[in-house]
């Protein structure tokens, strides 16, 4: 018997002067647009791979500040996600950082830059979870509790 499990994923919204921090990345040889985002490890807060992610994705070292959205979503091959959708502030650019493989680069876009790439978006949840940061949506980090 398969046991059936979720994929439990975070991102991270980054804006600095109206634009988003976004990375470019190689997906199975297509060029795909998406948040910082990644999985969560073993022996890790949601926070702290929000954070971790957007360091090996971006070079940019985040502060975590509030969750802007919970998600459930499934794609078409058919995995579940849960995704943990989070806002950042950008507090430093480390130059020597190795990018993630697949990675191609870190880019700066406005809202409208990433609706106009609508085609290359890794899932519809990036640009949702933009439209739900630019509308104010967002839950303090004391939501979450972590037990040993």
């Amino acid at each position: 018997m398969r046991t059936w499990l979720p994929r439990v994923t975070v991102a991270t919204i980054v804006e600095r002067d109206g634009l988003f921090l976004m990375v470019e990345e190689d997906v199975h040889g297509e060029l795909k647009l998406n948040q910082p985002a990644g999985h969560l490890e073993a022996d890790e807060t949601l926070i702290e791979a929000a954070a971790r992610e957007t360091l090996e994705e971006t070079a940019w070292q985040v502060e975590i500040d509030y969750l802007v959205e919970f998600s459930q979503w499934t794609s078409e091959s058919g995995n579940h996600y849960l995704r943990a959708c989070f806002a950042g502030t950008a507090l430093e650019l480390i130059p020597d950082q190795t990018l993630d493989d697949g990675i191609l680069r870190a880019v700066w876009l406005s809202r409208d830059e990433v609706a106009a790439r609508q085609e290359q978006l890794r899932s519809p949840l990036v640009l949702h979870h933009i439209d739900h940061y630019i509308n104010g949506k967002q839950t303090p980090l004391e939501i979450f509790s972590y037990y040993d």
